[in-house]
């Protein structure tokens, strides 16, 4: 028995587990109980509860004592006496059945509806009578007060079949092509039929006209429903007097009140496939909706799911036991499906012990049906390769991925990283080997990065455990132990690179700090092992032999600084040396340049230039504009870089300071000329 939890509403599944063999003896039954944990677990709780291939509808007689199914292959019907958790009876039949219903309260009225036309009527004793319809037949009803069926199918005409009189009346005309469901009402007798047109027609059987039409395929349609044909009428399901279910084609449950032509509510699948089936569940008004590959419980009021159920195989029928939390189904697999869903209702009277079996797995829980499957999205899809999966049997879609069986999960991801298990197994040998290693005596360990920063902190850690001088601080934590900084020492990216041009001209005077540090510790270390008294100078040295000491450690850090300068300065000159002598090798090759729309083309040099310019880095641009005066870069006395830009002039501007320039030069050509004229004496007798 599997359990299976949506939604917090358990569903336990009777039928499922190994069916033995017929032929098998009751000591090889045995045998296999005590091996087999599969079938020691499982419930049969009819014997023989299934049909040879396929079983197409299943109903419950009205006193609730007998199962009926029909089924392939060869075409039959089989009777289950719940009372006696058995087989009844099993009638072979010459044709597939469409339908069936039981006229009587038990087995002993049965009208077969026949996929060749033909009707065939069962007694208690076997076959009684049999008769033929003039179009092929898809569902039919039975009315009670004037005992006529009323048979619709491939024509636009419904059947009408007195038993009383025991022979046909005149047909009922409707407006549409072709019928493809009905049912009549058993309060108030109102017949109700589902055309192929997407409408349902409604009629009165008294005075035999029609009373009302249903537009259910425009109302289907919403803005998030997506329809690429014309709905049409699959299901069709009567509850009190007011009440109307209609399922359509394209996967649409539409609720109805009589009295409006606008539904309630429209509940949509989502899968796109036909409603089989609708029936109403009253004790909580459940609308149990169902295609061929989900059954839907959801609230008839609001619409919101209450759980949902999804078998193995394709549905067919659906049957909902009365007064009951049991669902009959049947699908399109030789077993017939049982579930019992406790929060429906209670067991049947005939197996009443199925509540005290749920309790005790309710007090002992044990593995749900989820347990066997995984849980994937699309991208887990993607990299397995499985994403033409979508929409098969081997998918089922849940939320926002789909569940996949784990033995298949599992072959499809050893096939795609075949080494996975072995490396997921030595990172496990590895972590316990690990955990055995803390339980041990720790030693030094350095960490695989910044080794040399590790073991400086480890020895000043040590050193200052080894004193015993104590003063009044506020401790530090330890760099090391300190989760904040673990990166530092596991992260290769944090790694000191002792190379660079920084660490080259920091590291002497890190080095003398350190060495301070350490000497002062030194320091004292003997003023407590000697215990001197204190004096004026409670370092231990008068200031002045530390003053000189301070300045030559000074003139020691300047010299070492100066002289990493010295190198940095020669390893860049060779650089440059390596790099000129490299671009003088290089052969020229012709190139061609692409000019963008809205420039003006001046010359191949300028153009060259500035593709160059742009093609090198940052570093070598900022280089060129050194040497050509527009930057400057200097050394600060800690190691760091001061860069100084002079902004380069732009072409309108040199345009506009030569035309001042011009300007200039011909106003100065003027005022010499001008004044040339002034100094010269004027010659020739005046004008009279």
């Amino acid at each position: 028995m599997q359990v299976s939890s949506l939604n917090e509403v358990k569903i336990y599944s009777l039928s499922c587990g190994k069916s033995l063999p017929e032929w098998l003896s009751d000591r090889k039954k045995r045998a296999l109980q005590k091996k087999d944990v599969d079938v020691r677990r499982r419930i049969e709780l009819i014997q023989d509860f299934e049909m040879p291939t396929v079983c197409t509808t299943i109903k419950v007689s009205k006193d609730g004592q007998y199962i009926l199914a029909t089924g392939t292959y060869k075409p039959r019907v089989r009777c289950y006496d719940t009372y006696q958790l058995s087989l009844k009876f099993e009638r072979c039949l010459d044709s597939e059945v469409v339908t069936f219903e039981t006229l009587s309260d038990d087995y002993s009225k049965i009208v077969f509806l026949h996929n060749d036309r033909y009707i065939e009527f069962h007694s208690q004793s076997g076959f009684y009578y049999k008769t033929r319809i003039p179009k092929f037949g898809r569902d039919f009803s039975y009315h009670y007060p004037s005992c006529d069926l009323y048979f619709v199918g491939a024509s636009s005409e419904v059947y009408r079949l007195n038993l009383e009189q025991g022979r046909y009346l005149n047909p009922l005309q409707t407006d549409a092509a072709e019928n493809n469901v009905c049912d009549i009402n058993s309060v108030h007798g109102l017949f109700a039929t589902g055309t192929i047109e997407g409408r349902v027609e409604c009629w009165d059987p008294r005075t035999r006209g029609r009373v009302g039409v249903l537009d259910c395929a425009l109302s289907s349609v919403t803005a998030d429903s997506e329809i690429n044909s014309l709905p049409t009428i699959s299901a069709l399901k009567f509850n009190g007097a007011l009440t109307m279910a209609v399922g359509t084609s394209t996967g649409q449950v539409l609720l109805y009140d009589l009295r409006s032509d606008k539904p309630l509510l429209v509940k949509d699948h989502q899968y796109g496939l036909p409603i089989k089936s609708v029936h109403f569940q009253d004790s909580l008004d459940l609308i149990l909706s169902a295609d061929s590959r989900i059954i839907k419980m959801w609230n008839k009021n609001s619409g919101k799911i209450f759980t949902s159920l999804e078998p193995e195989h394709d549905l067919n029928d659906v049957c909902l036991y009365p007064s009951s939390g049991m669902l009959l189904t049947a699908s399109e697999a030789p077993k017939m499906g049982i579930y019992y869903i406790p929060v429906l209702g209670p067991a049947p009277r005939w197996c009443s012990f199925l509540d005290n079996l749920t309790e005790e797995l309710e007090e002992n829980p044990e593995s749900t049906v989820y347990d066997d499957y995984k849980f994937v999205t699309k991208k887990d899809l993607e990299n397995l390769g499985l994403t033409h999966l979508i929409g098969s049997p081997f998918l089922r879609a849940y939320m926002h991925g789909f569940f996949m069986d784990i033995r298949l999960y599992h072959k499809v991801k050893l096939m795609v990283n075949p080494f996975a298990y072995e490396e997921y197994r030595k990172d496990k040998i590895r972590q316990k080997i690990e955990e055995t290693r803390a339980q041990r005596v720790q030693l030094k360990k350095l960490p695989k990065v910044n080794k040399e920063l590790a073991l400086k902190l480890i020895e000043e850690e040590e050193e200052k455990q080894k004193s015993t001088w104590k003063k009044k601080v506020k401790s530090l934590p330890n760099i090391l132990t300190d989760d904040r900084f673990k990166v530092m020492f596991e992260n290769p990216d944090f790694q000191v690179d002792e190379e660079s041009e920084e660490f080259r001209l920091l590291n002497p005077l890190v080095s003398k700090i350190s060495e301070k540090r350490k000497k002062k510790l030194r320091l004292l270390e003997q003023q407590e092992l000697h215990g001197k008294e204190e004096e004026e100078e409670p370092e231990g040295k008068p200031s002045d032999a530390e003053s000189s000491e301070s300045s030559d450690d000074e003139k020691d850090w300047v010299a070492e600084v100066r002289k990493q300068r010295r190198l940095l300065q020669q390893e860049e000159k060779v650089k440059r040396q390596e790099q000129l002598r490299e671009d003088q090798q290089t052969v020229l090759k012709p190139q061609f340049y692409e000019i963008k729309a809205g420039e003006e083309f001046r010359s191949f040099k300028d153009s060259a230039t500035k593709q160059k310019l742009m093609n090198k880095t940052l570093e070598d641009r900022l280089k060129l504009e050194a040497k050509n005066g527009t930057l400057s870069v200097s050394d600060t006395t800690v190691g760091s870089k001061q860069l100084t830009f002079t902004l380069k002039k732009s072409e309108q501007q040199k345009k506009q300071q030569e035309a001042e320039k011009l300007h200039r030069q011909e106003r100065k050509a003027v005022r010499r000329s001008a004044g040339h004229l002034r100094s010269r004496p004027r010659r020739g007798r005046p004008f009279h």
